[in-house]
């Protein structure tokens, strides 16, 4: 019994013993926790090249105009040659808005020589104001127009070169004036433009012919000693005279000449209107008050009846009379 109990004893002790010793152990190593994945680096944003700067354009002086070669021109009222092809404008300078093209070898009849005081290096200082070409239009104001007559109802209408009145003004119909209307545009209408409509080209585009001269005259002969001999009758020395009238259609066929020069005031004829030149168009001259230059000579058939080879025109009044008188040569008179 007691040999149990010592055994017992002993196997306690050492088991407590075993027991002890274990406490001295090194501490468990505690289980590996799971794998966390590592996380992936962000890539750092990739950095753009900074774009070139383009290059600086260097900002060049507009050079200066250039200015027109023009040379001194000098233009008298009556007909000249387009010498290419231009616009006609609707003032004297490049301001002016174009109202019409002219083509190189037409005519057209000078009013008037413009020089400006004031003008761009590129713009042309000398201007010829002449008469509309009769194949440009312009326009009125139709509130001006009775719709029934077509005639001008205000004392005086501006003539422009379109539909409004910021366009230029080339000339101005009188009332009772009959119009020929082409269209029609808002408060405007478009109408055949009369004789003393006007534009304005650049002078140095239009050539006259030279002005004619009267011929030197003859020299006296010297005196002679010994009798000379009869010489051959010579004729009569050439006569250039001015007048100044009003140009008028002639309706008589049997008169010298299409066109005459009168007196209005007292309707007696001046002279028969004569020319040579081709170019040179009496019927644009109706109605104007006009001084012409020229060779004055007598009609064949009646030797009071004088006529002028015309040399120069010069333009007086455009508007000198409402109307064209027609009469016969053997109602004329010279004075």
């Amino acid at each position: 019994m007691k040999m149990n109990c010592w055994l017992t004893l002993g196997v306690m002790i050492a088991m407590s013993a075993v027991a002890q010793d274990n406490t001295n152990t090194l501490p468990p190593i505690p289980a590996p926790s799971p794998a966390v994945a590592p996380a992936p680096s962000t890539p750092a944003p990739a950095v753009e090249p900074a774009p070139k700067a383009a290059p600086v354009k260097k900002k060049h002086k507009a050079a200066p105009a250039k200015p027109i070669n023009e040379s001194a021109v000098t233009l008298v009222p009556g007909p000249a040659e387009v010498a290419a092809n231009i616009n006609a404008r609707g003032q004297a300078g490049l301001k002016g808005e174009v109202v019409s093209h002219l083509k190189k070898g037409q005519t057209v009849t000078v009013l008037d020589q413009i020089n400006l005081d004031k003008h761009k290096a590129n713009e042309p200082a000398q201007w010829a104001k002449i008469t509309l070409p009769s194949s440009t239009h312009v326009w009125i104001n139709s509130k001006y127009v009775d719709a029934a007559s077509k005639t001008v109802s205000a004392k005086k209408l501006n003539m422009r070169g379109g539909p409004g009145e910021n366009f230029s003004v080339l000339g101005v119909v009188e009332r009772g004036t009959a119009v020929n209307v082409i269209t029609t545009k808002g408060d405007w209408m478009q109408i055949d433009p009369p004789g003393n409509s006007y534009a304005f080209v650049a002078a140095m585009y239009l050539k006259q012919e030279a002005t004619a001269t009267a011929p030197a005259p003859t020299p006296v002969p010297e005196p002679q000693t010994m009798a000379a001999a009869p010489s051959e009758p010579t004729a009569p020395p050439v006569r250039v005279v001015s007048h100044e009238g009003v140009v008028r259609a002639v309706g008589s066929i049997v008169a010298p000449t299409k066109y005459e020069l009168y007196d209005p005031a007292t309707d007696v004829n001046i002279n028969y209107l004569y020319t040579t030149s081709p170019t040179l168009d009496l019927s644009r001259y109706v109605n104007m008050r006009i001084i012409v230059t020229g060779e004055e000579g007598l009609d064949a058939r009646w030797k009071d009846t004088p006529l002028i080879n015309i040399q120069s025109i010069q333009v007086i009044e455009q508007n000198a009379v409402p109307h064209v008188i027609l009469r016969s040569p053997r109602q004329s008179q010279a004075h």
